[in-house]
């Protein structure tokens, strides 16, 4: 095993409501939805329309672009319903479970007498390639590549994020197998886990390379190991996917059939009791905040975490990558001269507030922007945060301007949404720097492919 990779820039945010490794009861919601907004670039055929019976593994609708790539019900029952938004687009794939969790058959089979095709004709027909994500971009991995590497991050450093530790323990069998199964496709596994874990779930698990990280938030992102490990070039391919869905691969192959069961960690400051829950993927959300939520004033539901997550409203679903669902203020209300306050309770990355005399203080932070947009200020408050060798405001402008040549050369290949989360937490210009990275993103798949 290699040393310890310190991850010295990033910013822990220590929110109120983080979940104690406990799991809670709670009924498995009649509806499932999968969202094709989940997936960049991906433009959704439907394949069933309403009405139409369905099991888990049957196909609802495919990729436009990528044909073979499938996506599937999570759940036995049939098509509620369609749901579209501006110009026909469709936001919602929609299914009532029966109840009964029949799923289709693709057929037990051994992973070592496979050959590389035989993979990838499983995961397609199964809906399991979704599951593989590629840098640079972040889409859904094109079919027909072959990565330099698979990199799995075995550790979330984002604010009240999952314990994977907690989560994979007693699917170890399931996970080897996956990784097995993986290896057909890339000869490089790569697993990044935290210097502090004591599960074995991951340090057990045979033909991988494992990486230790230490450091604050974002050292758990799969962007950041991969460029500490192995940068990403111009021309270079690197697969990424995540331990639960690793779980799931093996257990297509072992069982034949596909595993749609994930955990979940509700959490955040009103929330009653953060717990981890059992569930099924694209779960409608209800049953789990039903009676569980501080009904005080007014939230903000986020599927996924606070810095990357997706808003979703109180009968909405989770998110296809998502294992995490946070409940936090909507910031609605507004002081007067608060700015002037001494901020005893507030959070601040400088010192503005007296706050940073109490450092392991955990704060109930809303959704508030405390202020408006701006133009942009060179202030090199991204470089703080960001443990990469890229001049991130640099880099913004030259997306703003659309300089592709400049956008190569400052590294937008490395870089998804997640990994410059904090450079928007911390932006004083209060710019929407997901967006921006994502347009660019967008840009250089257009011009370049």
């Amino acid at each position: 095993m290699s040393e310890v990779i310190k991850i010295k820039k990033g910013l822990d945010i220590p929110l109120k409501g983080k979940a104690d490794n406990v799991f809670g009861q709670a009924q498995l919601p009649d509806l499932f939805a999968i969202k094709p907004t989940d997936f960049h670039g991906v433009v959704p055929k439907m394949v069933i329309k309403e009405g139409e019976k369905v099991k888990a593994g049957s196909v609802l609708f495919y990729d436009k672009y990528q044909p073979d790539v499938k996506f599937v019900s999570p759940v036995s029952g049939e098509l509620k319903a369609v749901i579209r938004g501006e110009r026909r687009k469709i936001l919602e794939v929609v299914v009532q479970s029966d109840g009964k969790n029949e799923s289709l058959d693709f057929g037990v089979q051994d992973i070592a007498g496979l050959d590389r095709e035989a993979v990838v004709k499983k995961l397609l027909e199964a809906g399991a390639w979704p599951y593989l994500r590629q840098r640079p971009y972040d889409i859904i991995a094109r079919v027909n590549d072959t990565p330099k590497a698979i990199f799995i991050s075995g550790f979330d450093t984002a604010p009240l994020a999952p314990d994977y530790d907690f989560i994979m323990t007693g699917k170890e069998k399931d996970f080897q197998a996956g990784i097995d199964a993986l290896k057909k496709l890339s000869e490089q596994i790569h697993i990044g886990i935290n210097d502090e874990a004591a599960s074995k779930v991951f340090t057990n698990t045979k033909g991988v390379e494992l990486h230790r990280f230490k450091g604050p938030h974002p050292a758990g992102n799969v962007g950041i190991q991969i460029g500490q490990v192995m940068p990403i070039n111009k021309g270079d391919v690197i697969w990424t996917i995540q331990p639960q869905e690793v779980a799931a691969i093996g257990k297509l192959f072992t069982s034949g059939k596909p595993d749609f069961e994930r955990t979940i960690v509700v959490a955040g400051s009103e929330i009653k009791k953060p717990a981890y829950y059992h569930t099924i993927l694209g779960a409608a959300v209800t049953p789990y905040i039903g009676n569980n939520l501080n009904a005080s004033e007014n939230l903000r539901l986020i599927s996924g975490n606070v810095l990357t997550g997706s808003q979703i409203s109180d009968d909405g679903y989770l998110g296809f990558y998502h294992s995490q669902l946070t409940a936090i203020p909507e910031g609605d209300k507004y002081e007067f001269m608060g700015w002037a306050a001494p901020g005893f309770g507030k959070f601040s990355t400088s010192r503005s507030f007296f706050s940073w005399l109490t450092p392991n203080k955990n704060y109930r932070l809303n959704a508030n922007m405390h202020g408006g947009k701006r133009a942009i200020v060179v202030s090199g408050e991204y470089e703080k945060v960001l443990p990469m060798d890229i001049m991130a405001e640099q880099l913004f402008k030259a997306i703003l301007v659309e300089d592709i040549d400049k956008m190569e050369q400052l590294g937008i290949y490395e870089l998804a949404e997640e990994d410059i989360a904090l450079c928007e937490f911390v932006c004083t210009s209060k710019m929407n720097l997901q967006k921006i990275l994502r347009d660019g993103i967008e840009l250089m798949i257009k011009e370049l492919g």
